[in-house]
């Protein structure tokens, strides 16, 4: 994630050790007693990130519990994400003071079956995915993107976003996308001065679709 991202935002990648690493307690009240192997396994590596991440903003150890969302809950002053996928999982951290929002995501890079590019793509990205370069799974860069958008927007505005609640075009030469939020979700939300156009970067290599998204204070 680091080569998508400003140097404001601290980055931490997993290593092997952090998937079986140490939780402090309230991030182990979130986990329930039916919880798979692979869920704790995924929490776990996550919030040792989150925690590497801070330390490199010299924020103190502490707690990233779980919203009732499931959202990670940030310490007062500090922003981030947390993101995995099988085999991969990074966080990022960064102080509100300098970023507004960030987003992050990865996801397995293949093609994606019918039914799921409808729920993800808009007929207008369908139509641009059709014109952009063979070779790499349009619709998975799309999916990946929208994820991220998601995670800037609701720190910040507290409401979901649907998959067709944005707009993204992609430039694959420069590796980065553009976003723009739906006029209704805009006027619908509770907050002033919602994020209308969220632009970012994107990365597909080793098997990932990576990208990263940040919003820079008012």
């Amino acid at each position: 994630m680091r080569d998508l991202l400003p140097p404001a935002v601290a980055v931490a990648v997993a290593g092997p050790a952090d998937w079986a690493g140490e939780l402090l307690p309230a991030e182990l009240a979130c986990l329930s007693a039916r919880a798979v192997d692979s869920r704790r396994r995924d929490f776990t590596a996550g919030r040792v990130c989150a925690r590497r991440a801070m330390a490199a903003l010299d924020v103190p150890p502490v707690a990233v519990p779980s919203a009732p969302d499931r959202s990670p809950v940030w310490p007062t002053g500090v922003v981030g994400a947390i993101t995995h996928t099988a085999g991969y999982c990074a966080a990022v951290a960064a102080r509100s003071g300098e970023i507004r929002s960030v987003g992050i995501d990865a996801e397995q890079h293949k093609e994606l079956n019918a039914g799921v590019r409808r729920l993800i793509c808009l007929p207008e990205e369908v139509e641009r995915c059709a014109r952009l370069p063979a070779g790499t799974s349009w619709p998975a860069v799309l999916f990946s993107a929208k994820e991220t958008i998601y995670k800037v927007w609701h720190p910040v505005v507290g409401t979901w976003l649907d998959f067709h609640d944005a707009l993204l075009e992609l430039d694959p030469d420069a590796g980065t996308f553009t976003a723009r939020i739906a006029p209704a979700r805009l006027d619908a939300a509770p907050v002033a001065d919602p994020p209308a156009l969220v632009t970012g970067r994107f990365a597909v290599d080793d098997g990932l679709v990576r990208t990263a998204a940040v919003l820079s204070p008012r």
